[in-house]
């Protein structure tokens, strides 16, 4: 894996490209002198858990057959300093699921992600207890 960052606009306005080509710009809060053009880094490490885990369920769904009709994920993040860091301590994250299933086979879809198989959630869980609830929507 490889990505390029750049300064694209000063303070801190970065571009970072990956090998594809895909891009996404990334801003510091105003606090700091940020303009608030992209989101921070952290919030990128939350977007990624909500991608990674997300890709895992509608696999693992796909594989048993279970057509999913509507999906999306909310995440809620706490932030606790430790020395000069402010490390993620707790994590929430609301799934919401359309679809012709069982609510079991959902939640263990999203089991197995956040417990085996996302590498974001298992980097994540090192420093930040992440919980789940499912909704499912009729």
């Amino acid at each position: 894996m490889h990505i390029h960052l750049k300064r694209i606009e000063s303070p801190f306005v970065l571009e970072a490209t990956n090998e594809s080509g895909n891009s996404i710009q990334i801003d510091a809060s105003p606090e700091i002198g940020g303009k608030n053009s992209g989101p921070r880094p952290m919030e990128l490490l939350i977007m990624g858990l909500a991608g990674c885990s997300s890709i895992d369920v509608l696999m693992i769904l796909n594989k048993h057959r279970i057509e999913v009709k509507d999906y999306s994920v909310d995440v809620e993040a706490d932030r606790e300093k430790v020395e000069e860091a402010n490390l993620f301590k707790k994590i929430h994250m609301k799934f919401f699921v359309k679809g012709d299933f069982q609510e079991s086979q959902v939640k263990r879809a999203i089991d197995l992600s956040l417990e085996k198989y996302c590498s974001v959630a298992k980097t994540l869980e090192k420093t930040a207890t992440i919980t789940y609830e499912l909704t499912l929507v009729s």
